[in-house]
Protein backbone atom coordinates (compact mmCIF):
# COMPACT_ATOMS: atom_id res chain seq x y z
CA UNK A 1 0.00 0.00 0.00
CA UNK A 2 2.58 2.50 0.70
CA UNK A 3 4.26 2.14 -2.79
CA UNK A 4 1.53 2.74 -3.71
CA UNK A 5 0.84 5.40 -2.44
CA UNK A 6 3.68 6.73 -3.23
CA UNK A 7 3.36 6.25 -6.89
CA UNK A 8 -0.37 7.78 -7.01
CA UNK A 9 0.04 10.75 -4.49
CA UNK A 10 2.00 12.80 -7.69
CA UNK A 11 -0.34 11.93 -9.74
CA UNK A 12 -2.84 13.96 -7.54
CA UNK A 13 -0.98 16.53 -7.21
CA UNK A 14 -1.15 17.18 -10.92
CA UNK A 15 -4.84 16.49 -11.11
CA UNK A 16 -4.36 19.33 -8.36
CA UNK A 17 -2.56 21.63 -10.27
CA UNK A 18 -4.63 20.84 -13.43
CA UNK A 19 -7.66 21.62 -11.80
CA UNK A 20 -6.88 24.74 -9.81
CA UNK A 21 -5.80 26.10 -13.04
CA UNK A 22 -8.25 25.87 -15.28
CA UNK A 23 -10.95 26.71 -11.96
CA UNK A 24 -9.41 29.92 -11.50
CA UNK A 25 -8.80 31.08 -14.98
CA UNK A 26 -12.21 29.95 -16.54
CA UNK A 27 -13.96 31.38 -12.85
CA UNK A 28 -13.57 35.24 -15.11
CA UNK A 29 -16.22 33.92 -17.12
CA UNK A 30 -18.99 34.67 -14.80
CA UNK A 31 -17.64 38.56 -15.11
CA UNK A 32 -17.83 37.92 -19.17
CA UNK A 33 -21.90 36.56 -18.53
CA UNK A 34 -22.29 39.72 -15.94
CA UNK A 35 -20.57 42.34 -18.74
CA UNK A 36 -23.00 40.57 -21.68
CA UNK A 37 -26.21 40.08 -19.81
CA UNK A 38 -25.77 43.97 -18.65
CA UNK A 39 -24.77 44.86 -22.54
CA UNK A 40 -28.30 42.33 -23.97
CA UNK A 41 -30.37 44.19 -21.26
CA UNK A 42 -29.37 48.08 -22.02
CA UNK A 43 -29.44 47.23 -25.78
CA UNK A 44 -32.80 45.79 -25.45
CA UNK A 45 -34.11 48.85 -23.05
CA UNK A 46 -32.71 51.41 -25.27
CA UNK A 47 -32.52 50.01 -28.61
CA UNK A 48 -35.85 48.04 -28.35
CA UNK A 49 -33.18 45.50 -30.08
CA UNK A 50 -31.93 41.93 -29.15
CA UNK A 51 -30.24 38.74 -30.41
CA UNK A 52 -30.66 35.37 -29.23
CA UNK A 53 -27.09 34.40 -30.05
CA UNK A 54 -25.70 37.40 -27.14
CA UNK A 55 -29.07 36.21 -24.86
CA UNK A 56 -27.54 32.25 -25.21
CA UNK A 57 -23.88 33.15 -24.59
CA UNK A 58 -24.79 33.79 -21.22
CA UNK A 59 -26.20 30.59 -20.86
CA UNK A 60 -23.28 28.45 -22.45
CA UNK A 61 -20.73 31.37 -20.05
CA UNK A 62 -22.51 30.39 -16.67
CA UNK A 63 -22.37 26.19 -18.00
CA UNK A 64 -18.53 26.46 -18.77
CA UNK A 65 -18.33 27.95 -15.26
CA UNK A 66 -20.42 25.62 -13.92
CA UNK A 67 -19.26 22.00 -15.03
CA UNK A 68 -15.79 22.89 -15.48
CA UNK A 69 -15.03 24.63 -12.47
CA UNK A 70 -16.94 21.95 -10.50
CA UNK A 71 -13.32 19.84 -9.72
CA UNK A 72 -11.96 22.59 -8.56
CA UNK A 73 -14.83 23.16 -6.07
CA UNK A 74 -14.52 19.59 -4.85
CA UNK A 75 -10.33 20.27 -4.71
CA UNK A 76 -11.16 23.42 -2.21
CA UNK A 77 -13.48 21.44 -0.17
CA UNK A 78 -16.34 24.30 -0.94
CA UNK A 79 -18.95 21.18 -2.15
CA UNK A 80 -22.26 21.01 -0.18
CA UNK A 81 -22.38 19.41 3.15
CA UNK A 82 -23.84 19.69 6.64
CA UNK A 83 -20.93 20.74 8.01
CA UNK A 84 -22.64 21.11 11.83
CA UNK A 85 -22.88 17.42 11.58
CA UNK A 86 -19.68 16.71 10.12
CA UNK A 87 -17.77 18.98 12.76
CA UNK A 88 -19.46 16.76 15.25
CA UNK A 89 -18.21 13.62 14.03
CA UNK A 90 -14.52 11.99 14.72
CA UNK A 91 -11.97 12.05 12.10
CA UNK A 92 -11.74 8.57 11.10
CA UNK A 93 -15.38 8.52 10.68
CA UNK A 94 -15.32 11.43 8.78
CA UNK A 95 -12.60 9.93 6.58
CA UNK A 96 -14.44 6.81 5.93
CA UNK A 97 -17.34 8.21 4.98
CA UNK A 98 -15.56 10.61 2.13
CA UNK A 99 -13.86 7.43 1.11
CA UNK A 100 -17.15 5.41 0.65
CA UNK A 101 -18.52 8.71 -1.01
CA UNK A 102 -15.74 8.92 -3.13
CA UNK A 103 -15.92 5.59 -4.46
CA UNK A 104 -19.46 4.55 -4.32
CA UNK A 105 -21.07 7.61 -5.38
CA UNK A 106 -18.94 10.43 -6.87
CA UNK A 107 -16.60 8.08 -9.24
CA UNK A 108 -19.56 6.09 -10.30
CA UNK A 109 -22.20 9.30 -11.07
CA UNK A 110 -18.89 10.63 -13.01
CA UNK A 111 -18.35 7.06 -15.17
CA UNK A 112 -22.34 7.04 -15.99
CA UNK A 113 -22.28 10.81 -17.14
CA UNK A 114 -19.63 10.88 -19.40
CA UNK A 115 -20.68 7.53 -20.71
CA UNK A 116 -24.11 8.70 -21.95
CA UNK A 117 -23.18 12.15 -22.61
CA UNK A 118 -20.40 10.96 -25.27
CA UNK A 119 -22.95 10.04 -27.64
CA UNK A 120 -25.23 12.52 -26.87
CA UNK A 121 -22.19 15.08 -28.14
CA UNK A 122 -21.87 13.18 -30.85
CA UNK A 123 -25.01 13.05 -32.05
CA UNK A 124 -25.52 17.06 -32.20
CA UNK A 125 -22.21 17.12 -33.55
CA UNK A 126 -22.91 14.88 -36.18
CA UNK A 127 -25.89 17.02 -37.46
CA UNK A 128 -24.27 20.20 -36.87
CA UNK A 129 -27.19 20.84 -34.27
CA UNK A 130 -28.24 24.56 -33.94
CA UNK A 131 -30.61 26.39 -31.49
CA UNK A 132 -34.41 26.44 -31.88
CA UNK A 133 -34.33 30.09 -31.45
CA UNK A 134 -32.96 32.09 -34.62
CA UNK A 135 -29.86 33.71 -34.62
CA UNK A 136 -28.83 31.45 -32.02
CA UNK A 137 -25.70 29.85 -31.07
CA UNK A 138 -24.56 26.04 -32.13
CA UNK A 139 -25.36 23.78 -29.42
CA UNK A 140 -23.16 20.71 -30.15
CA UNK A 141 -20.28 22.88 -28.15
CA UNK A 142 -22.71 23.44 -25.17
CA UNK A 143 -23.49 20.00 -25.01
CA UNK A 144 -19.71 18.58 -24.96
CA UNK A 145 -19.25 20.68 -21.66
CA UNK A 146 -21.22 17.91 -19.81
CA UNK A 147 -18.60 15.11 -21.26
CA UNK A 148 -15.97 17.43 -20.10
CA UNK A 149 -16.80 18.28 -16.95
CA UNK A 150 -17.68 14.96 -15.58
CA UNK A 151 -14.72 13.47 -17.27
CA UNK A 152 -12.73 16.38 -14.97
CA UNK A 153 -14.39 15.91 -11.95
CA UNK A 154 -13.87 11.97 -12.40
CA UNK A 155 -10.04 12.86 -12.58
CA UNK A 156 -10.19 14.89 -9.29
CA UNK A 157 -12.37 12.42 -7.58
CA UNK A 158 -9.17 9.90 -8.16
CA UNK A 159 -7.35 13.05 -6.82
CA UNK A 160 -9.43 13.34 -3.91
CA UNK A 161 -9.79 9.20 -3.05
CA UNK A 162 -5.72 9.27 -3.09
CA UNK A 163 -5.35 11.74 -0.75
CA UNK A 164 -7.84 10.75 1.55
CA UNK A 165 -6.54 6.84 1.98
CA UNK A 166 -3.19 8.62 2.39
CA UNK A 167 -4.30 10.76 4.95
CA UNK A 168 -5.81 7.88 6.81
CA UNK A 169 -2.81 6.00 6.50
CA UNK A 170 -0.82 8.72 8.28
CA UNK A 171 1.14 9.62 4.77
CA UNK A 172 0.49 13.19 4.54
CA UNK A 173 -1.51 15.76 6.73
CA UNK A 174 -4.79 16.54 6.10
CA UNK A 175 -4.97 19.06 3.37
CA UNK A 176 -8.07 20.31 4.62
CA UNK A 177 -7.78 20.61 8.54
CA UNK A 178 -10.07 20.08 11.11
CA UNK A 179 -13.54 21.46 8.61
CA UNK A 180 -15.02 24.47 10.83
CA UNK A 181 -18.35 24.86 12.54
CA UNK A 182 -18.99 28.00 10.31
CA UNK A 183 -17.93 28.64 6.71
CA UNK A 184 -14.99 31.55 6.73
CA UNK A 185 -18.01 34.13 5.47
CA UNK A 186 -20.33 33.44 8.08
CA UNK A 187 -17.76 33.73 10.77
CA UNK A 188 -17.01 37.03 9.20
CA UNK A 189 -20.36 38.08 9.08
CA UNK A 190 -20.72 37.15 12.83
CA UNK A 191 -17.86 39.22 13.64
CA UNK A 192 -19.06 42.51 12.09
CA UNK A 193 -22.70 42.31 13.22
CA UNK A 194 -20.99 41.72 16.78
CA UNK A 195 -18.92 45.01 16.45
CA UNK A 196 -21.75 46.72 14.97
CA UNK A 197 -23.88 45.85 18.81
CA UNK A 198 -20.50 46.89 20.78
CA UNK A 199 -20.74 50.54 18.67
CA UNK A 200 -24.45 50.51 19.26
CA UNK A 201 -23.77 49.86 23.46
CA UNK A 202 -21.10 52.03 23.40
CA UNK A 203 -23.08 55.07 22.02
CA UNK A 204 -26.30 54.58 24.47
CA UNK A 205 -23.77 54.37 26.96
CA UNK A 206 -22.32 57.52 25.63
CA UNK A 207 -25.74 59.41 25.84
CA UNK A 208 -26.77 58.61 29.28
Amino acid sequence: MDSLLNALLPLSRRIDTMNTSIGKRLSWLILAAVFVSAANATVRKIFDMSSNSWLELQWVLFSIVFLLCSPWTLLSNEHIRIDIVNSLMPKWLRNTIEVVGHSLFLLPLTVVMVVTSIPFFLRSYGVNEQSGNAGGLPQWPAKSLIMIGFALLFVQGISELIKRIAVMQGRIPDPYGETPLHHPAEAEAERLLAGLEVEHIVEAIEKR
